[in-house]
């Protein structure tokens, strides 16, 4: 008895195992529940009975569902989510960028003679570089002259200076004292900064951009700018030079006194974001986006300019694409292949930032840093995240619920 139960259990063991050897039956286990797609592909879905370019046979196709049938088992019914397609139009364009600060940014301090010590008031009471002015006395401050009106215009010889400070807000007491030039708190500030980088997309429906990839920081302090206002200036490229290992390479431009392309709204560590006019922006072709799991290694492309205002399209290879379910601004490693660009540049240097990556007619990502020991390599940032930075729906909710 116990022989003829082993034998049957192993007579269906084998049946079993048969079964999932079968091409039919492998084909029938991949036949998803349910895809999420973009409206064209599901309109090729219906043209061509094909979904995932799998030969499966797909009939009784509706807005929702269809049913997916693997040889000549039964129909499986799938759903269908459709999502809008998403398309931006590829940068490329060489750009300057003007930032006005919030507030007024300290970006260092100065020392002052009193009682035969030398010391900064303003340091003593404990300000510190890339702390930003944003009230002194209650009342608000914008621009420099704010401050030396301020300053000067003080019954008493102290002020009550209010600083934002990374994400809070602290108060200090700062004594002033009398300078050759009149009252001064001992310390160096600024609340304007520039400069040259690469437009990465432009979405036409709302004059949505991004560029750079990454934060503009003050030259002085390293500390990221928090924006007020800026405006983005079309700029053309004078020369370039060359990078090299231990020294990265620089574009050198000029930046046109025409009206701005556009204003600037957001600095973040995935570059600058705001709008620009529809009139003032080259109306080339929509492309889609690539998400960033759908990022391969291999071949690719960069959109750039290295003389005047002409984009052109430089070989690249995705050397290593991180599968990111959150923003991160270092995303892919490329490597430049071009030839051209090679013997031009050195490989990626500095104004390339925002340079848009282009893989299989998909809009992919930006170039945001160099390798410094090797200049021919660098980062990059996927674009699904700089187009949320920009505030574009990338559909992230309805693809995670349908993963």
């Amino acid at each position: 008895m116990d022989w003829g139960r082993r034998a049957a259990g192993l007579f269906l063991l084998a049946l079993f195992a048969g079964l999932l050897m079968n091409d039919s039956v492998q084909s029938y286990l991949k036949i998803p529940n349910h895809i999420t797609t973009f409206e064209k592909a599901a309109d090729y879905i219906e043209n061509t009975g094909k979904m995932n370019g799998e030969e499966w046979n797909v009939t009784d196709i509706t807005p929702s569902s269809a049913a997916v049938q693997a040889g000549s088992l039964p129909a499986k019914r799938t759903k269908i989510n459709k999502i809008p397609e998403l398309q931006v139009i590829p940068g490329g364009h060489s750009i300057g960028v003007k930032l006005q600060s919030k507030g007024v940014m300290i970006i260092g301090f100065h020392n002052i003679s009193s009682n035969e010590k030398r010391f900064s008031p303003a340091e003593e009471a404990g300000l510190k570089a890339g702390d930003q002015i944003i009230e002194i006395d209650g009342e608000r401050v914008q621009h420099l002259e704010d401050v030396v009106r301020m300053v000067e215009s003080k019954d008493e010889n102290k002020i009550k200076v209010k600083v934002k400070r990374e994400e809070g807000t602290i108060e200090r007491n700062i004594p002033l004292h009398e300078g050759k030039n009149g009252r001064v708190m001992g310390a160096y500030i600024r609340n304007a900064a520039s400069g040259i980088g690469t437009l990465s997309f432009y979405e036409p429906e709302d004059g949505k951009f991004g560029a750079l990839g990454h934060v503009i920081a003050d030259a002085d302090t390293n500390k990221p700018i928090s924006v007020d206002n800026g405006a983005v200036m079309k700029s053309n490229v004078t020369s370039i030079e060359r990078g090299s290992d231990g020294k990265p390479g620089e574009k050198q431009a000029s930046l046109s006194e025409e009206e701005p392309l556009g204003t600037v709204t957001k600095n973040t560590s995935f570059g600058v974001f705001g709008t620009l006019s529809p009139d003032k922006i080259d109306h080339r072709a929509p492309m889609p986006v690539a998400f960033a799991d759908e990022v391969k290694t291999g071949p690719a492309q960069i959109l750039t300019v290295l003389e005047g205002d002409k984009v052109e399209a430089f070989d690249i290879e995705i050397v290593q694409s991180m599968p990111q379910m959150k923003a991160a601004s270092k995303g892919m490693v490329i490597k430049v292949k071009d030839e051209e660009l090679m013997e031009k540049t050195g490989g990626i240097i500095q104004g390339m930032s925002g340079s848009p990556i282009i893989q299989e007619g998909k809009i992919a990502g930006a170039v945001t840093h160099v390798f410094v020991n090797d200049s021919s390599s660098g980062y990059a940032c996927h674009i699904e995240w700089m187009l949320e930075e920009a505030g574009i729906d990338t559909f992230q909710e309805k693809r995670n619920k349908a993963a």
